[in-house]
């Protein structure tokens, strides 16, 4: 379990990331912080590593204060993926897969035959191994930014952003093979984005901040669009201007769900229909 507990980080010069901010995420959780720029959704998911130090408050993983663990030690044990893949650019596929089990002791060998397996679980193909990131396209770099996250088969995973950069088919890739991974592997995510969509599509629960750091809502994506807490959440995911708003047409034979702007969302599937 990741426990925030009245969090707060003002920087030099006053400025306030976030003013007191406290959540409890469950272990096996996929949590989703959400919000626009200045929502301190990133300085918070950075505090649980400690890249970032509240200046106020307590973060605490299964009871533990992490203010008391090493900072280096807690990194190598937290699985992190971000926006650009964050890879190094002189180190092959593998080589990067297997960077941080060879740090924490691994043994060089064990270290490549599970980056070996990774690359299989995320989608890689084994030719890709001996490559190097400039050679590979943006999809293929962040799936080896999500397989090197998990080489430490770490508890945690913290995601910031990490589709951001791809285009929208890849983007959809590889949301669907992220919750494939969660399912199989069932990690504590906690996954930045300032997509509601994508929120809604990966959160086990949402949580919506204002700037500040401020919760405007925190629950699972039934719940927020059921009843959005205030008018600045029921602008954010849409329901203030009937975006969520859907209904069903009969178009060649096939029910058509459509938005409240009449655009096509997509197919109503019988349950015969639907993907097992």
């Amino acid at each position: 379990m990741i426990g925030f507990e009245n969090v707060r980080k003002e920087y030099p010069g006053g400025t306030v990331a976030v003013e007191d901010f406290s959540l409890e995420i469950a272990s096996h959780e996929s949590v989703v912080l959400v919000g626009s720029s200045g929502s301190g959704k990133t300085t918070l998911m950075r505090m649980i590593n400690r890249m970032v130090e509240p200046t106020s408050g307590r973060v605490h993983i299964d009871g533990d204060d992490i203010a008391g663990l090493d900072p280096v030690q807690l990194r190598r044990s937290i699985g992190y993926v971000m926006q650009a893949s964050g890879l190094l650019p002189h180190r092959s596929v593998l080589d990067n897969i297997t960077t941080v089990p060879v740090l924490r002791g691994t043994g060089r060998r064990e270290a490549r035959a599970r980056a070996h397996e990774l690359m299989e679980t995320v989608g890689l193909e084994p030719a890709l191994a001996s490559r190097y990131p400039s050679q590979l396209s943006g999809g293929q770099q962040q799936r080896v930014g999500v397989a090197r996250g998990l080489a430490a088969d770490p508890n945690i995973l913290l995601m910031d952003e990490p589709f951001g950069a791809v285009d929208p088919i890849v983007r959809s890739e590889l949301q669907r093979e992220l919750q494939r991974l969660q399912h199989d592997l069932r990690k504590t995510i906690v996954f930045v984005t300032h997509d509601i969509d994508e929120a809604f599509l990966l959160g086990d629960r949402v949580v919506i901040l204002e700037p500040g750091g401020i919760i405007a809502q925190v629950g699972t994506p039934q719940e927020i669009l059921a009843e959005p807490a205030g008018d600045f959440v029921a602008s954010f995911v849409g329901a203030d201007r009937g975006a969520r708003t859907l209904h069903v047409e009969r178009v060649d034979g096939r029910d058509v769900v459509v938005d409240a702007d009449g655009r096509a969302a997509g197919i109503l599937a019988s349950a015969q229909e639907r993907p097992s």
